[in-house]
Formats: structure tokens, sequence, C-alpha cells
């Protein structure tokens, strides 16, 4: 509640047009609808009124009880202005969080999407016949160069992928897999879920931990429509374990001429045990064994949202014809920006170096030190009411890719004189922009892998905020 004078008069509220007139409420207007301020001018107004009729008036002259208003009103307008979809700091670490948007896109990426979206496009038109043209050729050609497929096209994410394949190459058909990879993919998607959504018939083989070469062969039949292989990128099974490699699943169904579809998921691009961290399966080696291959645009390959989808032309060739592909489809932004993220590949080094995915997942320990002890001298230099420290930690790739790998890096650790550490992180979240942190023995935990340099000055600014007190 606004604090109002005890004994000021009803009569001397503002009225909605006086209030109209004052500078900060024009500037405010000039980037608002008029709708919006009047709505919030009118309610900072009845906010007032009910502080007085309810005996909460404060010490407030009638000059104070105008100004009061204004700035509520202020503050109103900005709460309504804000979007629902915005943008917050990930100070958690994690690199592909799914709940803060996974990647984040490279530069290159997200000025061809500006242009495209700014302008019409050739999106579905052929420049050299003057005719309709085809949306994925935009992008097969580059996508083949890289993974070495002979055919690509994408739809709008994964699941969309696995369900689209299954549903061409196995409908009404037997898919055979293992047991122990009926995984559910997040947010209670299950693969099982997702083959009966495709018309598949799923026919498991194996046990959770294990599940050798005959179990598949003892099970393909006249009715097998596809042997299906499925990367558990969100978790492992260890010790007493077996699983088919791919290699070996291609050379059964080559020889019962049966298509082989792998899902690895994740999809990098990237062989990172050649950066101290665990092996993922590459779309690449994928390719070179399975008949179709999906993967997801927007975790390891450092995307948009995607589903994309490469292997053999004529497999291929029928799902393009399958009418999911249509209910499935991407949009000109998501082609534009998957484009500009596989040219990037053409040029290992530059991948690495200006894909925000592949930077975070390879920063240096060193370099993360260097960048922590910058953010924590920041943020002391500016309050004093809170221990800052630079301690080691560690990261996490998420997005259900590596579940096991820890990434060692430096954090910023934070405790306040004043507040908790549910307080703080629950400010720092509040503020504008809001910092994204994790609480750790009590105290509050910034990761500098996540956080961008051009964002540190806006965390210290928001511990400044949590020092006066600020409700943000």
């Amino acid at each position: 509640m606004i604090k109002l004078n005890q004994n000021s008069l009803l009569r001397y509220l503002p009225k909605v047009d006086d209030i109209l007139g004052d500078e900060s409420i024009k500037a405010k207007i000039s980037g608002n609808s008029r709708t919006l301020v009047l709505e919030s001018i009118r309610e900072a107004i009845e906010d007032a009124r009910k502080s007085i009729l309810e005996g909460n008036a404060g010490e407030l002259k009638q000059e104070g009880m105008r100004g009061k208003i204004i700035d509520y009103a202020v503050e109103i307008i900005e709460k309504k202005s804000e979007y629902n979809l915005r943008s917050v700091i990930n100070g958690t670490g994690v690199v592909l969080h799914t709940n803060l948007g996974r990647a984040l896109l490279s530069e290159s990426a997200v000025e061809r999407i500006m242009q495209v979206a700014a302008n019409y496009s050739t999106l579905e038109y052929d420049l050299k016949s003057g005719k309709r043209g085809l949306r994925y050729s935009h992008i097969e050609d580059i996508i083949c160069k890289i993974t070495g497929a002979e055919a690509a096209f994408v739809v709008n994410n994964n699941a969309a992928a696995v369900l689209l394949a299954l549903n061409t190459l196995s409908e009404g058909k037997e898919a055979i897999v293992s047991r122990g990879q009926l995984v559910e993919i997040g947010g209670s998607f299950r693969v099982p879920d997702v083959m009966r959504q495709s018309r598949a018939i799923l026919r498991e083989v194996g046990t959770t931990n294990k599940t050798h070469l005959r179990d598949y062969a003892e099970n393909i039949n006249e009715n097998t429509g596809v042997l299906l292989k499925v990367h558990t990128s969100n978790y492992r099974i260890l010790g007493f374990t077996e699983e088919v490699p791919i290699w070996e699943l291609a050379e059964i169904g080559k020889k019962m001429n049966i298509p082989v579809l792998e899902d690895i998921g994740s999809g990098t691009l990237i062989d990172f045990s050649k950066h101290g961290m665990a092996g993922e399966p590459t779309v690449q080696e994928a390719v070179r064994y399975a008949d179709v291959v999906t993967f997801s645009g927007d975790k390891m390959l450092g995307g948009p949202q995607a589903g994309v989808i490469v292997g053999k032309k004529k497999y291929l060739d029928e799902m393009k014809k399958n009418p999911f592909t249509r209910a499935f489809r991407v949009d000109k932004m998501t082609l534009a920006g998957l484009e500009a993220t596989f040219r990037q590949y053409l040029d290992a080094e530059e991948a690495l170096e200006n894909i925000p995915t592949l930077k975070f997942l390879t920063a240096s320990v060193d370099n993360l030190k260097t960048r922590a002890f910058k953010l924590a001298e920041m943020i002391k230099s500016r309050t004093s009411d809170f221990e800052i420290h630079v301690e080691e930690g560690e990261s996490q790739v998420g997005g259900g890719s590596m579940p096991l790998e820890k990434l060692p890096t430096h954090v910023v650790s934070t405790r306040s004189t004043k507040l908790s550490s549910s307080r703080m992180e629950s400010g720092l979240r509040k503020n504008n922009p809001p910092v994204i942190a994790r609480i750790n023995d009590d105290k509050v935990v910034l990761d500098v892998r996540t956080i961008l340099d051009g964002q540190f000055d806006a965390v210290a600014e928001a511990f400044v905020k949590l020092q006066k007190g600020m409700d943000i």
C-alpha cells in the first residue's frame, strides 16, 4: 500500500489528467500504449484512496501524496510493460538449462534470424526457376556436408523427428528396441509413448542392464519394420551392463534388409573426448552405420530448437511425403538459425570459439578462475554487506546430456550479513534483469561459466540493489 498522510482529505487526490501531465509519466507514454498508462494511473490513485479510507495514510503532506502516486504509477507501468518471456542471467553453471532456454545462439545465427524475420525471403521460392521451391533445400546441403549423410531435413523437435521416422518406417509393424533404452526424455514424455503415437508396435528385447545382439536377431520376423537404438543421454546404468553397438546392429539390419534408426538425442558434431570430457556419440559416427539418425538442434549442437533427421535418401524421401511432416515443419527463423549454426562447423575451431554452447563447455579452468575473480571484485567494490569469495566448483552440461559429467569451474560464493541465503537468491531472481543463482551450503553461488562477460555489470548492480534493501 502507498503510505499517505492520514489527515489528508480525499479531495486532495490528484485527477488522472493531472498525473498524465507529469514529465515522468509522459516518458512512459512514449514507450507504452496510452491505455496501459491510464490503467496504471487509475490503479495508483485507487490504491491511495484505499490507504486514506483504511487509515494508513502515513505522515505525508498533500504534495507528497501526489509524488507517491506518480512513483507508484510508474512502477505499475514498468511491471505491466514487461514481457512474460524475459531474458535472464544464468548463474547456475548448467550450460544447457532446459528451464532457461537451453542453447544460446551464436551471433551469426542471431543476425541471420533477424535478417530473415524482418524481410521477405526465399523460404519456398526457387530464384533460378521463379517457381515454388522446398523450404528444406536451404539447409540440406550444409547438413549433409557436415554429417556425411545422403539426405537431411528438420522438424520442430527431436521427439517429432523420432515419431515421424517411426511412423514412416514402421507403422503397423514392430519396432525392436532394447528394454534399457525405453527412457523418459523430459517433461514426462517417454520413448514408449512416442512409439505408440507413431503407430509402430513396440517390441522390447533384452533386460534393463543387458541386451545382446541375439536379442534382436531372435525377435526379427516378417512384421519387423525397424531396429531402433536410443542413446540414453539423460542417465547411465553402471556396473554389470552391456548394449549392442550401432555397427553390430547395422550389420544385422543390412543382412535382414531392415532399416536401423538411431536416436542419439543431443546430437554433437564435436568429439568432446579431445577436450577432457566423456565421449558422446557424434552424428558423423552414427551416420556411418545407421540408416536414419535423429538428434536435437538446441542441445550439444548449439542451435535453435529443432529435430534434425539425416540418413539414407530413400528413407528420408518417404518421410518428406508423410503428412506428419507438414504438422511438424519448422518456420523460416529456425531454418535461418540452423543454417548459420551448421555453417560454423565447416571450421571446427570457429565453431568452438563462436558457438556459445561449445565455448562454455570447453572453457579452461584458468580462464574461469580469472573471470570469477573479476566478477567478485566488481561486487566487492560496489557493496560492503556481503562476504564474497572465489571457490572451486562444478558445472553441469544439462539438457539431458552427459549426466555424469562434472566440469571443473570457479564460482563466486556470497553471504550477506543481513539477509538469509534464500532472501538473497529471491532478490537476485526478482532483479531486472533476473539473476538465477544456486544456494550451496547456505551460500549464494554464481558460476561464471554461464555468465557472459557483458552481464558482469548487471550482476554487480543486482547486489547493490540487495544492499539498499530494495524490493526487487
